[in-house]
């Protein structure tokens, strides 16, 4: 699978307006065939800074990359941004999510 993390710094004036300005990009993307998930959390030490948990099936990352609902998130983005979103993307072994070994719950 291709795992992906994307900080986004946001404007503060777009702070609260961001998960709207995003939202038909996420429930395209969800619905995509070979997308895994696709999950925002924000920040809980920097109100302006979201963070995107993102992972594809191995064979469907270019498909997600040449789709419109990708152009036009890579289109409409910038206007809410302070600067270039920092990635981290890898490929590993696995199709989800494992259970944490160090901390087990029966």
């Amino acid at each position: 699978m291709i795992f992906i993390v994307v900080k986004f710094n946001v404007k503060p004036d777009w702070s609260e307006r961001w998960l709207d300005l995003v939202a038909d990009f996420t429930k395209a993307t969800r619905e995509e065939p070979g997308n895994l998930w696709f999950d925002w959390s924000r920040s809980v030490d920097n109100p302006n800074e979201f963070v995107l948990v993102e992972a594809f099936q191995d064979d469907a990352a270019d498909a997600h990359v040449n789709s419109e609902h990708f152009k036009k998130a890579m289109a409409d983005m910038p206007q809410a941004l302070v600067e270039t979103p920092h990635i981290i993307s890898r490929q590993f072994e696995g199709s989800g999510w494992d259970r944490m070994g160090e901390l087990t719950i029966d």
